[in-house]
């Protein structure tokens, strides 16, 4: 009972946290900054694992639809029931499961009209061989290849109009730079929706080729 109590207080503080954009504990993918293109700035990330999943609709609903289908998985829907409580990090592992600890960002990509990839980065120290399977199959794991992405970002209003307002921005940034765009742009939301909107942290990313 107090351990749950303990549990229990602490996901409480984290959640606490998390509305004042406080994101302390939470892994997220490593990055070098190469430089900067106008307001953009220029990271290479190295190859990493994530858990996606594709959904039909408009932006914000295939977004909160998504997190919730593969927040799924790392809270438990997989074959080696590990879990991860709601307020990450704090996080409670099943008898005889494993933890996986939440990352950040989020990461949304319109994959055709009205399609849309969420992503969820996981933590460095997994492997696609070590990663539980999903339970949903409508989740997968997948390789993300290294990349050289332009970033740039932003708080506030993350709806469709802002996010799309954001990366006609960096694009812009980009022109007349010695950075190219290689693919389209794709929106990264590192809190949760309760955050402050003046505190949260978005970004907007587009892979570039160039420097």
């Amino acid at each position: 009972m107090l351990a749950r109590i303990t549990a229990l207080a602490a996901g409480l503080a984290v959640a606490a946290c998390s509305v004042v954009g406080d994101r302390r504990g939470t892994e997220e993918p490593a990055f070098d900054v190469l430089g900067r293109a106008g307001a953009a700035e220029i990271r290479r990330y190295a190859p990493r694992i994530a858990a996606e999943t594709d959904l039909e609709g408009d932006a914000e609903t295939a977004r909160n639809d998504g997190f919730r289908r593969v927040a799924g998985y790392i809270f438990g829907g997989n074959r080696a029931a590990a879990k991860i409580a709601m307020t990450a990090p704090v996080a409670q592992a099943a008898a005889g499961g494993e933890r996986i600890a939440m990352t950040a960002p989020v990461s949304q990509t319109a994959s055709g009209p009205g399609s849309w990839t969420i992503r969820f980065y996981m933590p460095a120290q997994w492997t696609l061989a070590t990663l539980p399977v999903p339970n949903d199959p409508s989740v997968r794991l997948v390789e993300v290849p290294g990349e050289t992405m332009a970033v740039l970002r932003f708080s506030g209003d993350r709806g469709a109009a802002a996010v799309a307002a954001r990366q006609a921005e960096l694009l812009g940034a980009l022109a007349g730079t010695a950075w190219a765009p290689r693919g389209a742009p794709v929106a990264w939301f590192y809190d949760p929706p309760w955050t402050l909107p003046w505190l949260r942290r978005n970004e907007v990313a587009v892979p570039v080729v160039g420097g």
